[in-house]
């Protein structure tokens, strides 16, 4: 089995070399889409010499799909740029790469957290297929959480190790993707139909902070359990007020 590494980037530089690195001896060719960063991204890749591609973002299904369809190899490895693979899935892909058996292969992702690695509240295990075949595979979702459908009837291995996730270097960095996210979920959310009160948002907000914080154990990674909790309940108030917002406007 030979493989593609594909990963879409826009300005991660901070990130990108380390991904990169992590895949070097594992992936046949290494792939990258980026919407036109104004950092060192381009350079750090042509550094790597990697396969570098610049595309006008068109959201994530489509990027991943539009690079899914440039890689020259059967089996698709879809990683982020803030994403590694520790010693041990590098070993273990390595083995899989002997077998000729078609299959999709999950990963374990572990996020470190403003330098902690996380295990709870939710964060932990989180499993994702990242290993697919090319044939018959494609990232679905117009506006955010693009999952991936792949061919039926084929046999779902998890992987050993980790991927290394590195997710936020501070809690501010930490609100403002997460109040992306509640935007664009609070769009896909209208688009499907969904309407709600004006008490939604502060009633969501209560339910994940003690789901996670309680409920899935947050509080056993102390303070940056406290503060990922507190985050994530800020940001549904924020998603459901957005969702409001759509409402009113579309009604006037």
């Amino acid at each position: 089995m030979k493989i593609s590494a594909t990963i879409i980037t826009l300005n991660e530089e901070r990130n990108i070399g380390r991904c990169i690195q992590s895949l070097e001896g594992v992936a046949d060719e290494i792939i990258v889409l980026d919407s036109h960063s104004t950092d060192r991204t381009q350079e750090i890749c042509e550094q790597h010499g990697v396969r570098f591609e610049e595309r006008k973002w068109e959201g994530y299904s489509a990027s991943k799909n539009y690079l899914n369809s440039l890689a020259r190899y059967d089996y698709i490895l879809s990683l982020d740029a803030d994403e590694a693979l520790d010693s041990d899935l590098r070993k273990a892909l390595l083995e899989v790469k002997k077998v000729e058996t078609p299959g999709v292969y999950s990963v374990n992702r572990i996020t470190n957290y403003c330098g902690k690695w996380i295990k709870h509240g939710g964060w932990y295990p989180d499993v994702k297929v990242r290993l697919f075949p090319k044939k018959g595979s494609s990232w679905v979702g117009a506006h955010v959480h693009e999952e991936l459908e792949h061919p039926s009837g084929l046999e779902e291995e998890q992987l050993s190790g980790h991927l290394e996730h590195y997710s936020y270097y501070s809690f501010e960095e930490h609100r403002a993707r997460a109040d992306k996210y509640s935007a664009l979920t609070a769009a896909k959310f209208y688009d499907q139909g969904k309407r709600v009160g004006a008490m939604k948002p502060y009633l969501s907000a209560i339910g994940r902070f003690f789901g996670m914080y309680f409920i899935k154990k947050g509080i056993l990674d102390g303070r940056m359990g406290f503060k990922i909790a507190w985050i994530s309940a800020q940001s549904n108030v924020f998603k459901y007020k957005e969702l409001l917002r759509l409402q009113r406007e579309k009604a006037a």
